[in-house]
């Protein structure tokens, strides 16, 4: 079985939204690109029509020091050709593959733990999301529930804006966005902030606004048309990404969620 790869992929998917139109085409380029190639300054700047400043200043926007550190991270997880076969279950699969590599790309440990304390540490947590990632946002609550978190999923706008007067500094409040777009999450989370709440937000897309109300921002996966749901379900990179926080979640006093968990599924048996 192949290991899971470190890829600049889905950091450069994650900072798309914030390039120029030109930057927007050089990651264009390393996104979609399958084949091995001089990928010198030189040679790229003369191929995408641009300078080798620009290269540098789209790499350092990816959060590398220039392009040469980006390029060899790039080059080092590089593989050729993609798949393009008519088979639904190679397709399908393979989409899951991708996925879970960017995931492991995103995944940083030390954000993990910080936001399992946080968890730990609040009396009461509650899940904002619409649509698919509601659903996700159920899911959360239902397996938080059973290891005794004091949990509850919304997913409606208006329970959202008068749920505002529960929140205070013991409360966590996590907002699932895909897109980082959805004004009512973002807005519920600012609120949040306001009154003291911790604040998490699960999202594909990274911006520095976000840092004003959100003390986490924890990246997903995203892939092309994923959010309309044209190949799987969109939930699928939010709870692979809850999955590694719940690991790391239950180690926090584990003996004490493993009675918890078992209890609970003791009661749904009687």
């Amino acid at each position: 079985m192949k290991q899971f790869e470190k890829s600049v992929i889905p950091i450069i998917e994650s900072v798309y939204s914030s390039f120029t139109p030109l930057e927007k085409n050089i990651a264009d380029f390393f996104i979609h690109n399958t084949k091995r190639m001089d990928f010198s300054a030189r040679n790229i700047a003369q191929k995408l029509y641009t300078s080798e400043a620009s290269l540098s200043r789209f790499a350092q926007k990816c959060g590398f020091s220039g392009y040469r550190e980006f390029i060899f991270l790039y080059t080092d997880a590089f593989t050729e050709g993609t798949h393009h076969s008519t088979d639904c279950t190679r397709h399908i699969l393979n989409t899951y593959q991708e996925l879970l590599n960017k995931s492991y790309t995103l995944a940083n440990e030390d954000q993990m733990n910080r936001i399992a304390r946080i968890l730990t540490e609040k009396s009461q947590v509650y899940v904002y999301g619409f649509g698919s990632s509601g659903h996700a946002g159920l899911d959360i609550e239902l397996r938080l529930m059973r290891i005794g978190v004091n949990i509850k999923a919304i997913s409606d706008s208006h329970i959202m804006k008068m749920n505002a007067v529960l929140l205070n500094k013991n409360c966590a409040v996590i907002g699932i966005t895909v897109s980082g777009h959805t004004g009512e999450i973002l807005q519920a989370l600012r609120t949040a902030k306001q009154l003291g709440a911790a604040t998490i937000l699960m999202t594909a897309h990274s911006n520095k606004a976000y840092e004003e109300y959100c003390d986490e921002v924890l990246l997903v996966a995203v892939k092309e048309n994923l959010e309309s749901g044209k190949a799987i379900s969109p939930q699928f990179p939010i709870l692979v990404m809850f999955d590694i926080l719940y690991a790391h979640y239950f180690e926090i006093d584990r003996a004490k969620k493993e009675t918890l968990h078992n209890y609970t599924l003791q009661q749904l048996k009687d």
